[in-house]
């Protein structure tokens, strides 16, 4: 009888192998008992004898994304110009200011493209898919695609101009007294801005104090010098000096008339100069007016 090399079975084995053995022993063995014990041994053995595990691949090595330069939430956006490069170079930094890094160096003649700004900084990318931040002196001598010098306004006059919100003290005299004055204007639009005032006046016999709600107009807001006018209504509380015999505290509602002018300082200061009427309504046949004349500072955001 020819001699053959029997597979070793375990978790290794092939069942291929297998397979094509039991077929060779139903073809080579003669008597009928046989030939059952080979089928039945190649129906049964596939489910009996363990599977062979798969090969579990190589663990592939996965390069580290770079670390792009992210935006600040309050970076501002706009339209991606693109503008050349004429000095030496720009250094491009990993952040908004001086302190960051220096990762890339744009080379002259090269396209950058600016992205946002934040204070005085910009966000570019080159050509080269490079994203970093500059500071806006080292884009004050680009060009723009189409040859023509670029022109990058101051940012702390475009952040003036741009404003949301301000507040502020004041100090000046209420009909011959000394007053001091706080605000809060919110801008609801490049026009109009809703303004929450209250003030504290220390006269001779009494003590006032009043608020005031007004709507202010301010037609030439995108100037630096801006005039302004406003109405509103509020409350006045006169508080008589507790010397006074028999001096009873008293309020009136108030309506108010003002005009008045900003200037803008410098970084995020205001200097501003008011004059306001007021008229309080005392009783149906009283109707006393004061008029307040004001200066003061303010920072806006």
């Amino acid at each position: 009888m020819t001699s053959i090399d029997t597979p070793r079975y375990g978790s290794a084995t092939n069942l291929s192998e297998l397979a094509r053995l039991l077929s060779w022993c139903h073809a080579s063995l003669n008597s009928v008992r046989a030939r059952r014990i080979a089928l039945f041994l190649l129906a049964v053995l596939p489910f009996v004898l363990p599977a062979a595990p798969a090969q579990a691949d190589e663990p592939t090595a996965v390069a580290p994304a770079p670390v792009m330069p992210t935006a600040p939430a309050d970076a501002t956006a706009f339209e991606q110009p693109r503008v050349r490069i004429t000095d030496a170079y720009i250094e491009l930094h990993t952040g908004p200011g001086r302190g960051f890094p220096v990762f890339y160096v744009a080379q002259r003649g090269d396209f950058i493209a600016l992205q946002s700004r934040h204070t005085d900084w910009y966000r570019v990318r080159t050509d080269a898919g490079k994203v970093g931040w500059v500071d806006r002196a080292q884009l004050a001598t680009t060009l723009s695609e189409s040859g023509m010098p670029t022109s990058f306004r101051d940012v702390v006059l475009d952040d003036y101009l741009h404003r949301r919100a301000e507040f502020g003290g004041a100090w000046g005299h209420f009909s011959g007294s000394s007053m001091f004055k706080a605000w809060g204007t919110y801008n609801l639009n490049d026009t109009f801005a809703v303004e929450l005032a209250v003030g504290q006046v220390q006269g001779l016999y009494s003590g006032t104090s009043f608020w005031q709600l007004d709507i202010v107009a301010e037609p030439w807001a995108d100037r630096r010098f801006s005039p302004f006018f406003g109405i509103g209504v509020g409350k006045i509380d006169n508080i008589p000096s507790a010397s006074l015999v028999s001096a009873i505290a008293n309020s009136a509602k108030l309506a108010d008339a003002m005009v008045g002018a900003r200037y803008h300082l410098t970084q995020r200061l205001v200097a501003r100069l008011d004059w306001t009427e007021y008229t309080a309504f005392v009783s149906s046949n009283r109707t006393p007016q004061y008029h307040a004349l004001t200066a003061g500072l303010a920072f806006f955001f």
